[in-house]
């Protein structure tokens, strides 16, 4: 500990790195947390606010593989179920629209011409951005409302303005805000149903039935949904929980979160191993330098040049076959180092001698 102590008095400058880099990983994960809740929250007051009841009704596939179509009477007979609060349709037309008639034919934007009854607004939760939604008087009328990605990609936004729609001019009477619990709606251009009669030769089966139920009811209506829709074929509807698409996005978002914590810890843990390692190796090094400097005779917690100069001076004595004399070691006297030295000098001068007068 006091080694490591010294580490830290003698490198303040690693010290706060190492401590900036475990903050920023720990506020990093805090800040995952708090987002992913924050996220969570809000998706829970959406559903709240939207609420959870909506349920759409659609055609599915016809036993010879094409697309099955609702009866008239769907939307009629959905209404009788007792537990049903709300229900209104919309109704797909072969019509397009274009921001004014010298635009090419191909050139639709992906928008599609619905055909949608007065009540359906209040049904699927929308609001309206600008001018108004449909009612006795437009309904009838060449009167269209867009969604708001339909107004974007068309640039019109203003009310009053003439729209080419199914080789006539249509006039814009409102524009939507995204819906969340319908998103189909947002790339649509809305006409009233007696008007799509009339205008785009609409045949009136509904394509989308939207329908609220109460709270309680709700898994009780789905299950007589297929067989109210379509007595003959009730295996040829199709019912959906928009608000399930919204829970399951949430979900996802929760695990990807998850990831992201999981990516954040490992991180942090290679950072804190980083650390401690690097400190141990300080401390190991530093126990090393005052082994050897004691080996001398200087104090264990000195560092600096001299301790580094002792370490070598150790390292070099030994590499030599000499001693590394500590302080319980007797240090030969400088009398008997120069008797052992003199002696074999004599030794020396005596072998040379010999081989002289060999020679």
């Amino acid at each position: 500990m006091r080694l490591g102590g010294t580490g830290l008095r003698t490198r303040p400058l690693r010290v706060f790195l190492s401590a900036l880099g475990i903050a920023i990983g720990v506020a990093a994960m805090i800040a995952v947390v708090g987002i992913s809740g924050s996220g969570r929250s809000e998706v829970d007051r959406r559903l709240d606010a939207l609420g959870t009841n909506l349920l759409r009704v659609a055609p599915g596939d016809a036993l010879d593989g094409t697309e099955a179509k609702l009866p008239h009477e769907a939307v009629a007979m959905i209404g009788r179920v007792p537990p049903v609060q709300q229900v209104a349709a919309t109704g797909a037309t072969a019509a397009h629209i274009y921001r004014n008639e010298h635009i090419a034919i191909g050139r639709t934007g992906s928008l599609e011409v619905l055909a949608a009854g007065r009540d359906l607004l209040p049904a699927v939760g929308g609001h309206v951005r600008r001018g108004r939604w449909l009612d006795s008087a437009t309904e009838k009328y060449p009167a269209v409302v867009l969604g708001s990605t339909a107004a974007g990609r068309l640039d019109v936004y203003t009310p009053g303005t003439r729209v080419w729609l199914g080789g006539r001019w249509f006039s814009l009477v409102g524009v939507l805000d995204p819906v969340p619990l319908a998103p189909e709606l947002d790339s649509a251009a809305l006409v009233g149903w007696p008007a799509a009669r009339t205008y785009l030769r609409f045949d009136g089966h509904p394509s989308t039935v939207y329908v609220r139920a109460e709270d309680s009811q709700v898994a009780e209506v789905r299950a007589v949904l297929p067989a109210t829709a379509y007595p003959e074929k009730p295996g040829q509807v199709r019912i959906s929980r928009p608000s399930d698409a919204l829970a399951a996005r949430e979900a996802t978002e929760s695990a990807l979160t998850g990831l992201l914590l999981g990516l954040g810890g490992v991180a942090l843990l290679v950072g804190g191993v980083g650390v401690a390692t690097r400190w141990s190796s300080r401390s190991w090094s530093g126990a090393r330098r005052s082994a050897c400097a004691g080996r001398w005779g200087r104090p264990a917690a000195r560092s600096g040049p001299s301790s580094s100069r002792s370490r070598c001076c150790c390292r070099s004595s030994a590499a030599s076959g000499g001693r590394c004399w500590g302080p319980r070691s007797r240090r030969p006297t400088p009398s008997a180092a120069t008797g052992r030295r003199s002696s074999r000098c004599g030794r020396v001068r005596r072998g040379s001698a010999a081989r002289s007068s060999s020679a």
